[in-house]
């Protein structure tokens, strides 16, 4: 039953080819082509996959960005006359919205002299120190949201490279007629790559926008958001403000330069949620050591993945 067959002309019957084989055949070959145009987005997908950082790799990675960003960032022209004329419009912004307290906030710390001295080695040193920590914190307890939260670090430092180059602007310190206190020459103390003997090292106009805050603003979140120790994420709310308090006291910034850190790291975020499709918090903790099992289970967007059992195995064998 269920055969179909046809009578020749001699009498004898011919079997008809099956259906089911003919509607079989043609989809062998489409099935490996597909998987032929599968592979590139396959690839793509492995690569937005959270994976296991590399010790060497990312000091590498850390110290040639780290040295691109300092040749780059000095290498743009220092358009004095452009800085000071974008300063003295800043300056003009802020006392019309009656914000301009940076005057006032800066003369009244400098007459502390221990506040201030320890604001200047604060400008100088916790800005690369506690990014190191962070960034080493992440490896070491988060690996799996470690790669994420460093392209939001990378991508708000190259933007705000652009920034630096579209928009010299000179810190209030530098400002003619602004009454600003430099305080690290006041206190010859060194606390800014602009002041002193390493004014000729850097440029002195990359004012805006302001990394100091971009970056203390991305260890702030990073730590709040994965944290369990409620001192923790106290810390991690303080820093980021005293960092602000700290460019203006110092008279390196305007508080508009900090808006333009926030920025940076707004996009910076938002490349790193566009590339890895999620916010580095919301990813995995850990993840499964370099293999093909685990960009199996990534690439199966979930779904659950064989644990083999070799004595489980065996006996199926056998049956």
């Amino acid at each position: 039953m269920g055969e179909l067959s046809v009578t020749s002309q001699e009498g004898r019957p011919e079997a008809t080819p099956s259906p089911v084989v003919d509607e079989a055949a043609p989809a062998a070959n489409p099935k490996r082509n597909t998987g032929r145009r599968n592979r590139g987005p396959a690839r793509m997908r492995s690569l937005r996959c959270p994976r296991r950082p590399r010790i060497w790799f990312e000091i590498l990675l850390v110290a040639a960005s780290y040295r691109v960003y300092s040749l780059v960032r000095n290498a743009v022209p220092e358009q004095r006359t452009a800085a000071l004329r974008n300063a003295d419009w800043i300056w003009s912004a802020e006392r019309h919205l009656g914000i301009a307290v940076e005057q006032t906030v800066n003369h009244a710390v400098n007459s502390v002299t221990w506040l201030i001295v320890s604001m200047n080695y604060y400008y100088a040193t916790l800005h690369f120190v506690v990014t190191v920590c962070v960034l080493v914190w992440l490896f070491r307890c988060h690996p799996g949201r470690y790669a994420a939260a460093r392209l939001a670090l990378f991508a708000t430092t190259g933007v705000a490279l652009l920034g630096y180059y579209l928009y010299p602007l000179a810190p209030p310190r530098l400002m003619s007629g602004g009454h600003f206190i430099d305080t690290v020459l006041v206190h010859h103390t060194w606390g800014s790559m602009a002041s002193g003997n390493f004014k000729n090292m850097s440029n002195q106009y990359a004012a805006m926008p302001s990394m100091h805050i971009g970056w203390s603003l991305w260890c702030g979140l990073t730590v709040f958001a994965l944290a369990s120790a409620p001192w923790a994420r106290l810390l991690a709310l303080l820093y980021p403000t005293l960092t602000l308090v700290v460019i203006v006291s110092t008279a390196n910034h305007f508080w508009l330069d900090a808006l333009g850190g926030m920025t940076c790291l707004a996009f910076g975020h938002a490349v790193s949620y566009a590339w890895y499709g999620s916010l580095p918090h919301h990813l995995t903790k850990r993840v499964p050591l370099p293999g093909g099992r685990a960009r199996l289970a990534c690439l199966s967007a979930g779904a659950p993945v064989r644990t083999p059992h070799p004595a489980a195995d065996a006996a199926a064998a056998r049956r």
